[in-house]
């Protein structure tokens, strides 16, 4: 399947795969992945549920930070959609953080089927320091990023469009803007699903 015209995939049939606890117990590395990383209030579970259409398939918690297991969902037989570890405002010992930290960037650099990274943040606190440190292993290990600024529809269209500009300003800055796109979204009004789709079937149809 060429980049130029990728296969368009049915998101609304995304089905949950598995949980693993560790890296080790993940599902073989082969076929092709997409994960989603985000802060714990980023609204990540939110927009799995938007984009597959069922509003049971990604947990969202009230307690930002409560689950530590790394969630597959086959999109197809060799397609998979991956959902990390939510981090931020979780009540746990530093120790804890540093190992999920360590975890994450392991998985991103070291994972050959993970064709890219949906890089959640909620648009009124864009670039903490977390994302800053998912940008900066996924630009390292090569792997191209694409940021969700999610929530946008708690600002209006000018102020959001405003911070989009002021994240891909900042990254351009920082270095950290290669093979990294950025859109606004928002889980509840379903605005820029139709552009997150795209960026998806051009990940997962890549070949091997």
């Amino acid at each position: 399947m060429s980049e130029s015209h990728p296969e368009k995939l049915n998101y609304r049939a995304v089905q949950f795969l598995t949980s693993a606890p560790t890296l080790a117990e993940c599902p073989p590395d082969e076929g092709t992945e997409v994960a989603f990383a985000g802060r714990s209030n980023a609204g990540k579970s939110s927009a799995i549920n938007a984009l597959t259409g069922n509003n049971k398939l990604a947990r969202t918690s009230k307690t930002p930070g409560r689950t530590q297991l790394i969630n597959f969902f086959s999109v197809t037989d060799t397609q998979r959609l991956v959902d990390l570890p939510g981090y931020g405002y979780a009540k746990v010992a530093r120790s804890m953080k540093d190992e999920w930290q360590r975890h994450l960037a392991f998985y991103l650099e070291q994972r050959e089927c993970l064709r890219g990274l949906v890089l959640l943040m909620d648009i009124r606190q864009p670039l903490k320091e977390f994302d800053l440190h998912m940008l900066t292993w996924s630009v390292k290990a090569g792997l191209p990023a694409h940021i969700l600024l999610t929530k946008a529809d708690k600002l209006k269209n000018g102020p959001a469009n405003n911070t989009r500009f002021a994240v891909e300003k900042a990254l351009k800055e920082q270095g950290l803007d290669t093979g990294v796109s950025v859109q606004i979204f928002s889980a509840t009004k379903k605005n820029g699903l139709d552009k997150l789709e795209r960026k998806l079937n051009e990940w997962l149809a890549l070949e091997e």
